[in-house]
């Protein structure tokens, strides 16, 4: 046969020839006569019966051997693949006692086109200007684009009237379909956190990215057969439809009225200190939850694509590590009180520096001199050389490999210092902690670290290592999940994720708590932003951290500035980080920038979340 060898177009092509061939070879070669003529016509009635009898078994193939080939040729060219796009989760959140939506999900329309049905491109762009605006010549030039595919986005985000209006035209060629795009109902707050979803439906940064794939949910399927100009016929029998399968909803734990307290006290804050950046989180101690985060500068999630800076679609609480400065010193403390070494009220001499390799650790004017100090001390006047001497009690009494080790220990594996902390976040960042073992100036790169520099962590980080040295030595999984709802509308918890106990002991958190207590109530007055009410209990540490250069050493002109506390009754209750950028004001970053903003954070939780005060 010759589907054997040759298509079907040979096969024929061959078939005609033969038959040519047959013609030329039966053609009589005696003269006229009349048994000439008679022999003349028995030739032909032979040759029409052969001609005959060919194309009745040429039929026989085309019609029944080969129907099923020639009838799914002629479907294929009419059956078109469309995707039906599923509904992403919306994302809601709490405001006081009610649950809210941050994130629905609106309906506008795509046009399109397939070029192969387009006849008079110019005219068909021009009434396409006409009806919704834009570029005639950019319409044209996609309708006339030599490798133009067969589904080409000529414009996005049309309004239901702009549809029905093009669909009104009956464009040959031309259709509009639904998608569907995010609208925020709060406009731009808790921005960074939620991300946005990109024109082709994908999430980017904040939650929107992490959970993508749970947000997404499962497109449908439609095959349908077209008309001859690529028009769906959607009542056609063999239509085959997979129905979309809706995306998962997610709650978060952040409260709208907090979260937006915050943005704006941030705001305030960062003004005042002459900052062009910055960022703040308030998180439960006992769960990991974030009951607010932000970061500024901001944008406004629905106009994403209006955004100059990308910088400013990061939530640089989690994408941004720095050296984080003397927020460090209470970390240490714990660590060489949990090992033994030490204890709150441990006494020793301090020197007012140190001789380290070839560098030295020094402490600032302020802090009064060569004394005799406690390990209190080490954060009430916040001395560099007493988280330097804190170090070396691990080793013995000197910076060695035995005291780096334990060092190292307990910022990555009890602290969980550089590692993710998995939280819902695109784009989330790991910071450094050196090596212990290797490298050059070990001695004195590990004294830097002791008291915040050296090393860098995310404020989120942070404020989950010292939740866990805060709440009795669980290190809980910082999230900003409460809940999630699948398709069916079934809704689930999401309970706290613990991932290390035993970070310190009971002992040493409630002497941490004390110890940052005192802290506090020692350098409020240098913060010059009002008190707390006496029947809270409230603790915390500056940080004013040097900026390393790209080329090595630290600018000696910017600082950035950091605080960490928390606030509660008889035991902690939120954690506050705040981070301000290059703050250009008269004294310490820490305490002049980032302090005012923790103390007025601590007055709204009290006021405006329930803060519960001490029993006596």
């Amino acid at each position: 046969m010759f589907t054997a060898q040759y298509s079907e177009k040979e096969a024929s092509f061959i078939f005609l020839r033969a038959a040519c061939i047959l013609i030329v070879l039966m053609r009589p070669q005696t003269k006229t006569s009349v048994f000439g003529t008679i022999q003349r016509i028995r030739f032909w009635y032979v040759l029409l019966l052969c001609l005959g009898g060919l194309f009745v078994v040429r039929l026989f193939y085309l019609q029944v051997i080969r129907h099923d080939y020639y009838q799914k040729s002629a479907a294929f060219s009419q059956l078109k693949e469309y995707q039906i796009p599923a509904s992403r989760g919306i994302i809601t959140a709490k405001s006081g006692d009610k649950t809210v939506p941050l994130v629905l999900n609106e309906t506008l329309f795509t046009l399109y086109a397939d070029p192969k049905y387009v006849k008079d491109a110019g005219d068909i762009a021009d009434k396409i200007q006409k009806t919704i605006g834009g570029s005639k010549s950019d319409y044209e030039n996609k309708l006339k684009k030599p490798d133009s595919p067969r589904y080409t986005i000529l414009a996005k985000r049309l309004s239901r009237d702009q549809h029905e209006k093009i669909d009104k035209l009956e464009l040959k060629g031309i259709g509009t379909r639904e998608s569907q795009y995010r609208t925020y109902p709060d406009g731009q707050i808790a921005a960074q956190l939620l991300g946005f979803v990109n024109d082709d439906g994908e999430g980017k940064y904040g939650l929107e990215e992490a959970l993508n794939d749970d947000l997404n949910g499962t497109p449908g399927q439609l095959k349908a057969i077209t008309d001859a100009s690529g028009v769906p016929l959607a009542a056609n029998k063999d239509n085959v439809v997979v129905n979309p399968k809706q995306g998962t909803g997610v709650q978060m734990t952040i409260d709208i009225g907090v979260q937006q307290q915050l943005e704006d006290l941030l705001k305030q804050g960062l003004d005042n200190a002459k900052s062009k950046s910055g960022s703040a989180l308030i998180m439960d101690v006992n769960t990991g939850a974030i009951r607010a985060m932000a970061s500024y500068p901001t944008f406004n999630p629905a106009e994403y694509y209006k955004v100059t800076d990308g910088a400013a679609f990061n939530n640089t609480n989690v994408s941004s590590p720095l050296e984080v400065g003397s927020i460090m010193k209470p970390l240490t403390a714990a660590a060489a009180m949990n090992i033994g070494v030490v204890g709150p009220n441990t006494s020793y001499y301090d020197p007012s520096y140190y001789k380290i390799d070839d560098a030295t650790v020094r402490n600032i004017e302020e802090d009064g001199g060569a004394a005799q100090r406690t390990t209190t001390d080490v954060l009430k006047y916040s001395l560099n050389t007493g988280a330097t001497w804190l170090l070396m009690q691990m080793g013995g009494g000197e910076i060695n490999r035995q005291a780096r080790t334990q060092w190292y220990d307990y910022m990555t594996n009890h602290y969980m210092l550089g590692k993710k902390t998995g939280i819902e976040q695109g784009y989330e960042a790991e910071g450094t902690i050196p090596s212990p073992t290797d490298g050059y100036g070990l001695n004195i790169t590990y004294a830097n670290t002791s008291f915040g520099q050296g090393m860098t962590a995310t404020p989120l980080q942070m404020g989950a290592a010292f939740s866990a040295m805060l709440n009795g030595g669980t290190y809980y999984k910082p999230t900003l999940i409460e809940a999630k709802t699948d398709a069916e509308g079934k809704m689930q918890k999401k309970a706290p994720e613990v991932v290390k106990k035993d970070v310190v002991s009971q002992q040493v958190s409630r002497d941490l708590v004390s110890m940052l207590e005192t802290t506090y109530r020692h350098n409020r007055a240098a913060y010059g932003a009002g008190q707390i009410r006496p029947e809270y209990s409230v603790g915390g540490k500056t940080g004013t951290a040097q900026i390393s250069k790209p080329d090595g050493g630290y600018d000696e002109n910017d600082y950035n500035g950091t605080y960490v506390g928390f606030i509660g009754g008889d035991r902690p209750e939120y954690v506050i980080v705040v981070r301000v950028d290059k703050p250009k004001i008269a004294g310490y970053a820490g305490s002049k920038a980032a302090a005012p903003i923790f103390v007025k954070l601590a007055n709204m939780m009290i006021d405006s979340y329930g803060v519960v005060p001490r029993s006596e």
